[in-house]
């Protein structure tokens, strides 16, 4: 990730593409079929796909396995995948079937140690994903406080071998109602790695805010589902300015 990417969101529950409204079950709007979306977000531009599980984020078995073999056999970008990776093994399961990156919340917090030893045999492939709830990081589907901040926590990532960290602020997600810029900027600056934005991304120009705050990333999911903008209309965007 060179340059600032705008990656589509592609969370999977029950075999359907979902937005879920901070992180909330039962507040979901469907999409329709995971492979379609994926696809179309490829046709569109998109160079990452972000792809979650999130049977798998809430229950910690993944449950739309099918649905992301077909991605990877469909899509030529890109994959990052999270939701109930909780081992060193099913990581590197997912990475030798073509998965490139593995997104890894609850797992790290409760083991950092997986973070290094999946590192040692594919370099730079863990992604650690940081929630934070009122400044705290969160885990199990955004249910339990850890105690952790943020900052430290990606510090200590970073030193066992994470090659980003993927930042989602739960108190802004899934409800288009704008970013919180402050939190990115304070972990941009606090490691070397890159950090991937999510959560609360309405406009184009939230985009641009969270690349000005220092991300490397941002993902999307509401936002371009309800068609608030496009992926081109982003993309232009950050060319432009």
């Amino acid at each position: 990730m060179n340059d600032f990417e705008v990656i589509p969101a592609v969370d999977m529950q029950d075999g359907q593409v979902v937005q879920l409204v901070g992180g909330e079950r039962g507040t979901e709007t469907t999409y329709g079929d995971p492979v379609e979306a994926a696809t179309e977000w490829v046709e569109a531009g998109a160079e990452t796909l972000h792809l979650v599980d999130l049977d798998g984020a809430f229950e910690g078995e993944r449950k739309n396995a099918d649905a992301i073999e077909a991605i990877v056999e469909a899509c030529d970008v890109d994959l990052q995948l999270g939701g109930g990776i909780r081992t060193a093994v099913d990581a590197r399961e997912l990475l030798d079937q073509g998965i490139d990156r593995v997104i890894l919340g609850t797992a790290a917090v409760e083991n950092p140690d997986i973070v290094e030893t999946i590192s040692e045999s594919h370099p730079g492939a863990v992604t650690v994903s940081l929630d934070a709830k009122d400044g705290e990081v969160v885990v199990s589907g955004w249910q339990e406080g850890t105690g952790l901040d943020p900052v430290e926590a990606a510090q200590r990532y970073e030193e066992l071998g994470a090659g980003a960290i993927l930042f989602t602020n739960v108190d802004v997600e899934g409800q288009l109602a704008g970013v919180r810029t402050e939190p990115v900027a304070r972990l941009a600056e606090a490691v070397d790695i890159p950090v991937i934005a999510s959560g609360g991304v309405a406009t184009v120009q939230d985009v641009l805010a969270l690349r000005d705050a220092g991300a490397s990333a941002v993902v999307v999911g509401s936002a371009l589902y309800e068609g608030e903008f496009t992926l081109d209309e982003a993309q232009q965007a950050i060319a432009d300015a």
